[in-house]
Formats: structure tokens, C-alpha cells, sequence
């Protein structure tokens, strides 16, 4: 299990820095952001997987050749009192740390759902006193706010689109429209559940470049997957004018807090380290991509992204999965 957990190091080493480094400055992601979406959660797991791996295999390698039977002797240690002897200190720190931190994952995990759910209760019991329903059908209600704000408070069945009366004040009956698809595209799409995903992992490890690579990208691609949605039915100019009246009552320090227009978090943009400089870069990419369009990726080369996401998943699970079932 020697080199297999020096191989998981290296992929965990690499899927930490360089790769998400290479994949936040390409280009092509603009192009096909459902592609891209998947890759980022592809190199997300398989980090992950190769950097805990990577500390168990190697913790467990003088009591078995392989994971499983690692295991198998590790568990006699812990429920029989088998002898520690063959473990050295390096080893048991190891261990120690795999479990640290795959407790530290699952932990942090929950807590950024149960502060979301939280803040997401407080936010509808605002809105029960301060929204009124809205014209433009059900699941939409109208605050009274002069910025032009428009955002989606996640919640299932409960789930609704917010607009402001100086939204609604400031935008053409096409305008509007487009809004309100990209609103209820990020609701139809699950967005929410991404965000929860890669905040948890940002909190987590913070210091992880991959972490914040990660969530800039992940919030900019799915604005963008909401922006295809609306362009189905209106137009690009329609949907740049949207952008910017909306972009403009966020600048001015709107509502919800963290003045991010979209999915609404209700703070947990600002805990996770996401400022106001990211949201006005995510508008201005979304703008640049629809200003100056670019054809989506190829078959081909969609297809080969999609290879690589499988691989990235396959290499750490074969790594510590296969020699204990050929054993």
C-alpha cells in the first residue's frame, strides 16, 4: 500500500492547486457552463477522496496489504484490543488525521445546512410580515424596496421568487419576464444545493485554494445555466438590460444581506468569504459572455470532459478499492 498512498498524494497535491488554478482562468467554461459545473464537482470529490485516502492507505500499511484488510486489522484493534504494536507514531497520526478530517468535512457540512435552513426560516418569516403576493403569479411576492433587487428563497414547495417595487418599477414587461426565468431556473435546477455544497467546502478548508477557486466558479456557472434558461424565451439585449438594472440595486446594497442578487443565503455568502468584488465579477462575466457569445464546446470535446470527470472519480476509488478485491 506504499505507492498507493504516494499516489493518492500526488493526485490529492494536484487536484488542490494546479488543476483548479488551470481550470479558473480557461475560457471555455463560459461555453458550456453545465460541463464545467460537472467538472468542478468531479475534481471537488475526487480531492477529497485522494486526500483522505491518501492518509488512511498509509496509516493502515503495516497491518494489511491492502485497504480492506487494513481495515479488517484495524478493527480488531479497536473492538478486540488486538496489539498497536505494528502502528508507529507516523501511522497513527495518520489515521488520526483521516478521521479529523473526514469528521471535520461531514461536520462542517451540517452546520452550514442547519444555518442555511435557520436563516432561510427567518428570511420567510420577514417576508410573511413585509411581502405582498404577487401579480406575476404564485410563488412571487413584492417588498417595498426602491433598489431594484430580485432574488429565489429556496424551500421546496415553499420555495418563492422575491422582486422590490423599484424592480418592478424600473423594468419592461420583457425584462421582468426574464428575470423571473432566471429566478425560477436556479429553483427548477437546484441550484441551492450546489452552493450549500461548495460553501460547506470553502468553511471547511478555507485555506485550500481549490476551495474558493471552486465556489467563484461554481457561483458564476450557475448564473449562467439561469441565463441560458431565460434566453429561451427573450432576448439577449432584454436579458443584458435585466442584468444591469438587477446588478445595480445589488451594488447599492440591497436585500437580501450580501447583496447577491440570485439564490439568496442569507449571510452565508459573507461567512463563507464571498464579497461583494465576486458577485459585480460574476456579473461582469455574465454580461461579457452575452455581449460577445462563443459557441458551446463540441461533442467531442464535451465528451472528453465528461471522460475526465469519470477518470477523476474512478483513479482514487480503483486505487483504494481494487487491490483489496483482487487480494
Amino acid at each position: 500500500m506504499f505507492w498507493t498512498s504516494y499516489l493518492l498524494a500526488v493526485l490529492a497535491i494536484v487536484l488542490a492547486w494546479p488543476v483548479p488554478v488551470f481550470l479558473s482562468r480557461a475560457q471555455w467554461p463560459a461555453r458550456s457552463p453545465f460541463t464545467a459545473m460537472l467538472l468542478w464537482q468531479a475534481i471537488a470529490l475526487a480531492g477529497g477522496l485522494s486526500m483522505i485516502g491518501a492518509m488512511l492507505v498509509y496509516g493502515l500499511e503495516p497491518v494489511g496489504d491492502n485497504l480492506i484488510a487494513g481495515l479488517r486489522a484495524l478493527a480488531g484493534m479497536v473492538l478486540f484490543n488486538a496489539p498497536t504494536t505494528a502502528l508507529g507514531f507516523w501511522h497513527l497520526f495518520a489515521l488520526s488525521a483521516a478521521a479529523l478530517l473526514t469528521a471535520h468535512l461531514v461536520f462542517t457540512l451540517l452546520l452550514t445546512y442547519y444555518k442555511i435552513q435557520r436563516q432561510r426560516r427567518r428570511h420567510r418569516e420577514l417576508l410573511a410580515l413585509l411581502a405582498s403576493p404577487s401579480a406575476e403569479g404564485t410563488g412571487t411576492v413584492v417588498i417595498s424596496h426602491d433598489s431594484p433587487v430580485a432574488y429565489c428563497l429556496p424551500g421546496g414547495a415553499r420555495s418563492v421568487t422575491v422582486l422590490s417595487d423599484g424592480l418592478m418599477a424600473a423594468l419592461e414587461p420583457a425584462e421582468l419576464r426574464a428575470v423571473l426565468s432566471h429566478e425560477n431556473a436556479h429553483l427548477n435546477q437546484r441550484h441551492h444545493l450546489l452552493l450549500w455544497a461548495f460553501a460547506a467546502w470553502r468553511q471547511a478548508l478555507p485555506w485550500l485554494p481549490t476551495t474558493r477557486l471552486a465556489q467563484e466558479s461554481v457561483n458564476s456557472l450557475i448564473e449562467m445555466l439561469a441565463d441560458d434558461v431565460a434566453l429561451k424565451t427573450e432576448s439577449k439585449a432584454t436579458l443584458i438590460k435585466a442584468i444591469a438594472i438587477v446588478a445595480s440595486g445589488s451594488a447599492g446594497g440591497g436585500f437580501p444581506p450580501g447583496g447577491q442578487a440570485g439564490l439568496a443565503l442569507e449571510g452565508l455568502e459573507t461567512a463563507a468569504g464571498v464579497t461583494g468584488s465576486d458577485s459585480f465579477r460574476t456579473t461582469a462575466s455574465r454580461v461579457s459572455r452575452l455581449l460577445s457569445p462563443r459557441p458551446p464546446l463540441s461533442a467531442i470535446a464535451r465528451g472528453a470532459v465528461l471522460a475526465c470527470c469519470v477518470l477523476l472519480l474512478a483513479v482514487p476509488t480503483a486505487l483504494l478499492i481494487v487491490p483489496g478485491l483482487l487480494g
